[in-house]
């Protein structure tokens, strides 16, 4: 192992309290201020020698030693073992530190029947639009690293998915498992904003972000979108909102969904314009993430960021260690070993 290899692994080894080294002299400053009390001593009485001793029967007191200071070795022992044990020494599992920037970004996504129409292409193929997203939303993710990302999803209905977390794996992996109408075939936008407030609220978060990604107009659900966009101004909460696929219903779709299957693109620019966001309109997957590039670059990561480390603590072995020694001290204490010698030689004989 060479001299760099060993920079690594000491980087890896720290204290948490370091700090807790300058308790270090506390036993010594004990004595030196606190001085031994006179200990009390009564001679041992014999049957034989009670006359002699009647006049001397009272206590004696016995003087402390001079050295007030001196304190035995494995005492110190025990001492630095029990402060190494308070500073924490930590082992660090990975060796580079995991950054994270406290952004926090809510991610919408519309599940209603309307989001199987194949009209985005991809990879020379027409897929459904949902499919499109969750290309696109997969890469978006993988940029955020270091940011906390959350789930909504939404069609008559809007579930929480999943809170804000740093597992940013585990949020791809349930929007991937999404499917088209699991939420119901409708679409509830002001229920999902709302959705996304209360998680917020209820954590205390401030200054997130929420993209909201939806291909028609709010037909279902209890709260209206611009209800909801005012009270997300309040909360200090930014909406991205962002169109999927054609504006106005064509053709087939027009005679058998009518109105329903249009995009209330007004509603959504004034989602955004509430918000202080910004409304997109994507026909294509090619517009889809060029739109999340741009957002991407909206919400950069900030310069003050925190690190995260996994860690295993070391604090248990010198506390072990302390644990051990006394038994050992106390069993000095109770079976001195000039006896304990002295009886296995009497065995012997």
């Amino acid at each position: 192992m060479n001299l760099s290899e060993l920079s690594g692994l000491w980087q890896q080894f720290d204290f948490i309290w370091p700090w807790m080294i300058a308790f270090a002299p506390l036993p010594w400053l004990i004595r030196i201020v606190l001085k031994p009390a006179a200990q009390r001593q009564t001679p041992l009485l014999a049957p034989h020698l009670m006359q002699r001793l009647q006049y001397t029967t009272q206590p004696q007191l016995v003087q402390p030693s001079r050295r007030i200071t001196s304190i035995p070795i494995i005492g110190i022992l025990l001492w630095l073992l029990l402060l190494l044990a308070a500073m924490r020494p930590v082992w660090f599992l990975n060796a580079t530190p995991f950054q994270a920037s406290g952004k926090d970004l809510m991610l919408a996504v519309d599940l209603s029947g309307s989001m199987e129409k194949t009209d985005m292409p991809l990879g020379g193929t027409e897929v459904d639009r949902l499919t499109a997203v969750k290309s696109v939303v997969k890469n978006f993710i993988q940029k955020r690293q270091g940011d906390r990302m959350g789930l909504v999803v939404f069609g008559s209905q809007a579930f929480l998915q999943s809170p804000l977390t740093y597992d940013l794996n585990t949020v791809e992996t349930l929007l991937k498992e999404t499917e088209i109408g699991m939420a119901g075939n409708n679409t509830a936008i002001g229920d999902a904003i709302g959705i996304a407030l209360k998680h917020l609220h209820q954590n205390a978060e401030k200054n997130a972000v929420l993209i909201l990604l939806t291909d028609g107009s709010n037909t279902a659900g209890a709260v209206q979108p611009l209800e909801a966009a005012k009270q997300a101004q309040k909360m200090g909460l930014k909406i991205y909102t962002i169109g999927i696929g054609r504006n106005q219903a064509t053709g087939i779709d027009a005679f058998i969904f009518g109105s329903n299957r249009q995009m209330d693109t007004a509603t959504l620019q004034k989602i955004a314009e509430l918000t202080h966001g910004r409304f997109f309109m994507a026909k294509d997957t090619n517009q889809l993430n060029e739109i999340y590039t741009l957002i991407d670059q909206l919400e950069a990561t900030p310069h003050d960021i925190n690190n995260y480390r996994l860690r295993e603590e070391l604090f248990i072995w010198p506390l072990g260690l302390v644990f051990l020694l006394s038994l050992l001290l106390m069993g000095l204490k109770l079976y001195p070993i000039p006896h304990a010698f002295k009886r296995s030689s009497e065995g012997e004989r």
